[in-house]
């Protein structure tokens, strides 16, 4: 078995850029503050002094730009990780990465390879206001040619960030703001997360809880109160949005026979949409009840701090959801 560490979020994406950078000269990193700053998450911290400034290059404040330049090194034969500081700003490149990162590959016949990662931070809770605080990622998993992960641990940081690395199309690899100081085991040796399988975080018999991210955190907390009365919850994190791995929420549902979809995106056209959405196709004669969704109200998130929690998805809806769906 592999030695293990106790390591931040953070570290865990330092590491994973690191050792893809050592291994593979194509590797670089690009972004806003990446290098002598180390990133405004940290995240990158002490690769610029590893790598120098050709490998770990801080570009101009111009998000436009910067998937522009990962398309086209990755077009070329380079493997770049570009770094957009805050979901929202994704807004600002969404021509490169809907109109070319995603299509280059179908449009050329398959003879063209865009092996690009992108990272980016989301998520609310930190007052970090309307323009700093979305969840947009049911906007990537709409465009064919992405594959979209949300790792909500170390472990995965690190793992599904290295397996995105190495993969031959673009890659979003969505991580949470909140999380980037939260610790957990990272094995020493080398691994990867395979993309494309869920994880089941927690075994259970009455429902079928699917979480993503910060959300899992959340919904573990809820498990164990519920778990107090009687309640017994499996919980599942995708880890991996697009391609969803059905095969392994069919399975818990065929044995739970109750769904609840815990998503920090908005409740209108959410990611927690398209899951309830999947199950109704793949497992609607599974269901003794209604798909419960559990996600933030439809408005700009609030810079005020109590406003802002109103807004977001809690313990107390995760509960209230639970034994919702437990009443039928």
């Amino acid at each position: 078995m592999n030695n293990t560490r106790m390591i931040s979020y953070r570290e865990a994406v330092a590491e994973a850029i690191a050792e893809e950078m050592a291994r593979d000269p194509r590797v670089f990193l690009m972004g806003e503050d990446v290098g002598v700053h180390g990133g405004a998450f940290a995240a990158s911290k002490g690769l610029y002094d590893k790598f120098g400034p050709e490998r770990v290059r801080d570009t101009p404040i111009s998000e436009s730009a910067i998937v522009g330049a990962g398309v086209g090194a990755a077009l070329t034969g380079m493997r770049p990780i570009v770094e957009i500081m805050y979901m929202d700003f994704m807004a600002m490149a969404m021509d490169s990465i809907v109109n070319q990162a995603a299509k280059v590959k179908y449009m050329f016949g398959g003879r063209a390879q865009v092996p690009l990662t992108i990272r980016t931070a989301f998520g609310a809770g930190r007052g970090n206001a309307a323009q700093h605080s979305q969840s947009l990622e049911s906007w990537l998993i709409l465009i064919p040619g992405l594959i979209v992960v949300m790792p909500s641990t170390p472990y995965d940081a690190k793992g599904l960030l290295k397996s995105a690395v190495r993969n031959n199309n673009p890659v979003i690899v969505i991580e949470n703001k909140s999380l980037y100081g939260s610790t957990g085991e990272v094995p020493e040796d080398e691994y990867v997360v395979p993309i494309g399988k869920a994880a089941v975080r927690r075994e259970g018999r009455d429902v079928t809880m699917i979480a993503t991210s910060r959300m899992c955190n959340l919904a573990a907390s809820a498990i164990e109160k519920l778990s107090a009365e009687g309640i017994d919850v499996e919980l599942i994190d995708p880890r991996t949005l697009k391609p969803l791995d059905m095969e392994t929420i069919a399975q818990s549902i065929a044995k739970t026979h109750r769904v609840v979809v815990v998503n920090e995106g908005h409740n209108t056209g959410g990611f927690s949409n398209e899951i309830s959405s999947k199950i109704m196709d793949h497992c609607f004669f599974d269901l003794d009840a209604p798909v419960i969704r559990v996600a933030s109200e439809d408005v700009p998130i609030p810079y005020n701090s109590v406003l802002e929690a109103e807004v977001i998805p809690a313990e107390k809806d995760i509960l209230a959801a639970v034994k919702k769906v437990m009443a039928f």
